[in-house]
């Protein structure tokens, strides 16, 4: 027997062939025993039938993945929620890149205690912009935010259930894009208390409901309208100490508390929130929530969800895969968020609120994490989303002081972290990919400015200076040496100049921005930007076979490690990484980056290298100096962005044997369905659609190509329901752990002996099958 769980209840759900061996004499005894039941007696029966008729054939079925659950019953919001060092997953419950986000208020998961109850987290990585705190009597000493203990918590992509234990309130809660409803279950008798808090704002209650405003930053706002099912008895405000009775509370911390009657055990409260006003949330919240019933709108949220994490459909009988998998498919839409409001947005580009013309306006999306896989698999399942976001950074670009691509969205605006201006990848890869539904010229114009003319100093938005003056006659940005005064003014202080990993990322802007003017016929800038796309030649030590700093006279920084070298996060040279990950960052082109290594030999014997190379240090030291750099296998990092490709660059040396073993040990090793199951920071779908990728059997190396690389398939079938109505099929027959070479593949019937699978094969639906082995077949694709 199996099970799926609905929300609330759970449905048995069996198939004659699971029951019996498939023997007609089988069949058609489970045939008269069910023929002339009554239906309400039917699961009963079927239930002894198949209990009695168990045989291998049932174990078989389970083990082929035939009986899952629903879609949705795979994702774990918990996994990763310990972090191997910096910052742990959030387990979110949303709607998939939906306005309004939550998460448990905690330290981190071991927490004891629950910091109130979250009413939206404006942010990936954010606290919740307001709080809420149900209590059964008022404390001696009051506090804005009230801390719980807490057990039995539950946590579904939508909707979230927890006992407070020490006052004995269940909590249930769901939500809607915009709006979302909270169930509180007191003891028998008890007084019952609803406490607001907001941080930096204002409470009002207007007779009917509470309304509110935060200040989150940058000129931006955050309102919420909060509305009880039974009106309160008392309605108070917290002044420092002092309870009084008043119908509003402003400044920071201010605080709120309704009071309501002893009668029944149940309170139940709905809310809505906006960025544009405290009339707006109410709108929001009449135009998704009419009462309060809590388990319908949770129902509609599992269906949602079920909707779109059914795109992908995955076979198999490995189900901690299939949970790693799902889970990481959902983590992909946490962000970007949609801020649009019955057709009007905040912008806080420039401050002011914006008709959306039809397009949802999407924002909070960290490009320099996101270009690699999260975009890339949007445009895939969702097209049309893809091109609503890639609207957006063009509006962005149009609603700044400078017109220039973003590079960190938030919902506070752009705040410019990381280095280079990967958003051009973006836009290129979209664009070559057939999606067309947003302004390719006012992309580019945009785009070309944020590398041309903003500077290439990392965390900056500053115009350009005279380190880029350096860069456009020198070709690279250059170095100090170690206890060198910085005297460029666009430099931050912390994250330095990053030189290195600058020059490479710029290199690669730079072939997309290329590739771009040659879509769009500008064959000057084509000519410019190729050429300059080679910049990462500039750097590169033909001596040692890295990319190793030079100073302004084009001398290499001597003396050099290149694991430690470069202070706090290797910034001085490199950027959270050293420079065996920066090694390999050269994306746009493969080819040439395996000749100034020596050839396919050597670049194989490179790579191995790494991963055999030692820490060099007690751990200790090691992330007190990289702590970014988790996830480790020798010298390479599974924990941060600028590692993924790297497991595919086997496919590009006639080894794709190494590149199914290495991806397969990878996230065998590191993706886990576990509490410690995510390596690194995961940056909200930015690491977590590698994963989704990877599983499925292949990867975009490079963003901007309309290829992926082929890995090793973890699943027995996949099938991908294409935006176009059409479905592509990845078989991986006998696939398993064990079973990670690819022994021969073929392509709709046709023999297919190349690493590689295009963006059109995809499109035109059909099936992929891979035929796996325990054994490497060093011949499959190596074909030219």
């Amino acid at each position: 027997m199996g099970t799926k769980t609905i929300y609330g209840q759970k449905q048995l759900t069996l198939r004659a062939e699971h029951c019996f061996a498939l023997k007609p004499s089988n069949i058609q005894l489970f045939k008269m025993l069910t023929k002339n039941i009554k239906r309400k007696t039917n699961t009963l029966l079927r239930t002894i039938c198949c209990c009695s008729f168990l045989s291998f054939s049932m174990l078989k079925g389970f083990s082929q993945g035939k009986m899952t659950k629903d879609y949705v019953d795979y994702v774990n919001p918990y996994m990763g929620n310990i972090s191997h060092l910096l910052v742990p997953t959030y387990p979110t419950v949303h709607l998939p890149n939906s306005l309004l986000r939550v998460y448990p208020e905690r330290g981190d998961y071991t927490s004891d205690r629950l910091f109130g109850l979250p009413l939206i987290v404006t942010s990936h990585r954010g606290r919740s912009a307001f709080n809420l705190s149900p209590m059964v009597k008022l404390p001696s000493a009051l506090k804005p935010v009230q801390l719980y203990s807490y057990d039995q918590e539950e946590i579904h992509p939508y909707a979230y259930s927890v006992l407070l234990d020490q006052e004995n309130i269940q909590v249930d809660y769901a939500l809607s894009h915009q709006s979302g409803v909270y169930t509180f279950k007191f003891p028998n008798t008890s007084k019952k208390y609803l406490q607001f808090n907001s941080q930096q704002g204002k409470l009002q209650w207007d007779g009917e409901g509470l309304s509110g405003v935060q200040d989150i930053g940058n000129g931006t706002y955050v309102y919420i309208y909060a509305v009880p099912e039974s009106k309160p008895v008392a309605v108070k405000r917290l002044q420092g100490q002092q309870l009084e009775n008043a119908t509003e509370a402003a400044g920071k911390n201010s605080c709120m508390i309704l009071e309501f009657s002893q009668a029944g055990t149940s309170l139940r409260m709905k809310y809505g929130v906006s960025f544009i006003d405290v009339a707006q949330a109410k709108a929001n919240l009449k135009r998704e929530i009419s009462g309060f019933d809590r388990e319908k709108l949770a129902d509609k949220g599992r269906k949602i969800w079920n909707d779109a994490l059914g795109k992908i459909a995955v076979e198999d009988g490995n189900e901690s895969n299939k949970h790693v998998f799902y889970t990481s498919l959902y983590r992909s839409y946490e962000r970007p968020v949609n801020i649009s409001e019955d057709g009007r947005y905040y912008s806080a580009f420039d401050g002011k609120v914006h008709q959306d013309e039809g397009k949802p306006f999407f924002t909070d999306d960290w490009i320099w994490d996101s270009y690699r896989a999260h975009h890339p698999l949007r445009v895939l399942l969702d097209p049309n989303t893809e091109s609503m976001i890639l609207n957006s950074f063009v509006r962005m670009s149009e609603q700044m002081e400078q017109p220039w691509l973003p590079t960190f969205p938030e919902i506070t605006g752009d705040s410019r972290r990381m280095n280079s201006n990967h958003g051009v990848a973006t836009l290129l890869d979209a664009y070559r990919k057939g999606v067309r539904n947003f302004d390719i010229k006012k992309a580019y114009l945009a785009a070309k400015g944020a590398i041309t003319e903003k500077t290439l100093a990392p965390w900056s938005g500053k115009p350009a200076g005279k380190l880029d003056e350096f860069f456009k006659e020198k070709g690279y940005i250059p170095a100090l040496y170690p206890g060198e005064k910085e005297t460029i003014p666009e430099v931050n202080g912390f994250e330095r100049r990053q030189p290195v990993a600058v020059t490479l990322g710029t290199s690669y802007d730079l072939w997309c921005l290329a590739q771009l003017a040659q879509e769009l016929g500008i064959q000057a800038d084509y000519d410019l930007f190729m050429k300059q796309s080679f910049n990462y030649r500039n750097l590169f030590n033909e001596q040692t076979k890295f990319f190793h700093p030079k100073d302004d006279k084009g001398n290499f920084i001597m003396p050099f490690d290149y694991v430690f070298s470069g202070g706090q996060g290797a910034r001085e040279y490199y950027g959270e990484n050293n420079a065996w990950i920066y090694r390999w960052d050269v994306q746009h082109n493969i080819p040439d980056l395996i000749k100034l290594m020596g050839g396919n030999e050597s670049f194989v014997k490179y790579l191995d290298e790494m991963f055999q190379q030692p820490l060099g240090r007690s751990k200790f030291d090691f992330y007190a100096q990289l702590p970014d750099h988790t996830g480790n296998v020798g010298q390479f990092s599974m924990a941060n962005e600028p590692a993924l490709h790297i497991p595919y660059l086997y496919n590009y040396a006639g080894q794709p044997w190494m590149t199914q073993k290495r991806i397969r040990k990878l996230i065998g090793e590191w993706f886990r369905n576990d509490l410690m199951g995510v390596p690194g920071d995961e940056d909200g779908g930015g690491m977590s659609a590698f994963v989704v990728f990877s599983q499925m059997g292949f990867y975009p190396v490079t963003p901007g190509l309309t290829s992926y690389s082929i890995g090793s398939p973890f699943f027995q079938k996949v099938s991908i329901q294409l935006p176009n109505g059409k479905s592509f099929v990845i078989i991986g027959k006998n696939a398993s752990a064990r079973n990670k070479y690819i022994q021969s593949a073929k392509l709709n019937g046709k023999e297919l002996n190349v690493p590689k699978l295009t963006h059109a094969d995809l499109l035109k639906g059909g099936t992929l099958e891979f035929v796996m082995g325990d054994k490497a077949n060093r011949n499959w694709g190596t074909a030219e």
